[in-house]
């Protein structure tokens, strides 16, 4: 029993001088300690101020002038819907006016788009390349629309490089990996890369056999067969 209390004893004195030790460090460091709290409590107001005062308020107006562009759009006016009309600022606008914003990002995706359909390719693939998506579909179509601007561009290496991100993208997404492997065994077949050809077509009957697209997998593959052994 005296053990225990002896030990008890030596715990208490142990502790008490590590408290006394933490005492005597923050009254030798109290400026230094006090000026990175300080620091600390202003990053963490600044960065509340920020968040609620100035982005949030700019993520719902941008959020806003999204909506009516978006509406533009849907309804084949690509022309306001990129530059804006005298009720509504465009995809562009908002992508200058509401930097590091979600609405700004999604602006991205649908100027190329919408550069893609008015035939000015090389804009579309370069609001294309700046959109980026933790959406999975959208990713893979954004691959997608990139090779076909590359294709209308007569870039048939780039375009195949892009439809083969994507459907390396889509993974197993039964209606995406199909079309892009359609489109990209097209396109091999169009470059006389016959070899190429063959393996993204076996690569569309193998793995998406119930596809639309597989359904004339095998007449492909032949024709891919035959153009190599006479080229």
């Amino acid at each position: 029993m005296a053990k225990k209390k002896e030990d008890n004893q030596e715990l208490l004195i142990d502790v008490e001088g590590n408290i006394n030790k933490a005492e005597q460090f923050f009254e030798e460091n109290k400026k230094p300690v006090s000026i990175v709290i300080g620091g600390i409590l202003a990053i963490v107001a600044f960065w509340f101020a920020y968040t609620k005062l100035y982005m949030e308020p700019r993520e719902a107006e941008a959020q806003q002038e999204l909506f009516a562009a978006q509406r533009l759009f849907q309804g084949d006016s690509l022309q306001a819907a990129l530059n804006g009309n005298p009720e509504t600022e465009g995809f562009l606008a908002i992508i200058d006016n509401y930097g590091g914003t979600k609405a700004a990002n999604l602006s991205k995706y649908y100027a190329g788009v919408s550069f893609l359909n008015l035939s000015d390719y090389e804009n579309a693939i370069k609001y294309l390349d700046k959109f980026s998506s933790n959406d999975k579909a959208l990713s893979v179509i954004k691959l997608g629309a990139i090779g076909d601007a590359f294709a209308e561009l007569n870039q048939p290496k780039e375009a195949l490089d892009y439809y083969e991100k994507a459907v390396k993208k889509a993974g197993k997404n039964d209606f995406l990996a199909p079309y892009y492997l359609k489109k990209a065994g097209d396109l091999a077949l169009i470059d006389g890369k016959y070899d190429k050809a063959i393996k993204l077509f076996t690569q569309l009957k193998t793995d998406f056999k119930d596809a639309r697209e597989a359904v004339e997998a095998d007449k492909f593959i032949a024709y891919a067969e035959t153009k190599k052994q006479n080229s």
